[in-house]
């Protein structure tokens, strides 16, 4: 077995304030992380969800359950929080932060999807 060791992901969409929405770029999202740094549902510790203030239709750790995240993610602890409102700050955005264990010697991955890139342009250059 090789070796592991903790690593945390971010990762974040802009939705519309549908369920709709919510449920497609929130799976989205889960999908491209788990993909792009090879994590199995085993690996996972957590998943951290946060929305701003004008996201009020649904959780986006209920969309991940009801959805299709490529992985099944029922035993996977999910917590959701709301974002600090800033000024000036995006609007209807889903932020993420994973916590999985990956192979030592293997990169991380952070993904920002539907607009979500201007958020941190360093992060979200798809390779």
């Amino acid at each position: 077995m090789s070796d592991k060791r903790l690593a945390a992901f971010r990762g974040a969409v802009c939705v519309e304030n549908t369920k709709e929405s919510i449920t497609e770029n929130v799976c989205l999202m889960c999908r491209e992380l788990f993909s792009r740094n090879k994590i199995e549902a085993e690996d996972i510790v957590s998943l951290q969800f946060s929305i701003t203030d004008d996201i009020t239709v649904l959780n986006p750790a209920t969309a991940l359950r009801r959805g299709n995240p490529g992985l099944d993610v029922s035993a996977v602890p999910l917590f959701c929080t709301q974002e600090a409102k800033i000024e000036g700050g995006m609007p209807l955005v889903i932020r993420a932060l994973l916590t999985a264990y990956i192979d030592d010697k293997a990169e991380r991955h952070n993904v920002y999807l539907k607009g979500a890139e201007a958020l941190r342009p360093d992060f979200s250059a798809n390779k």
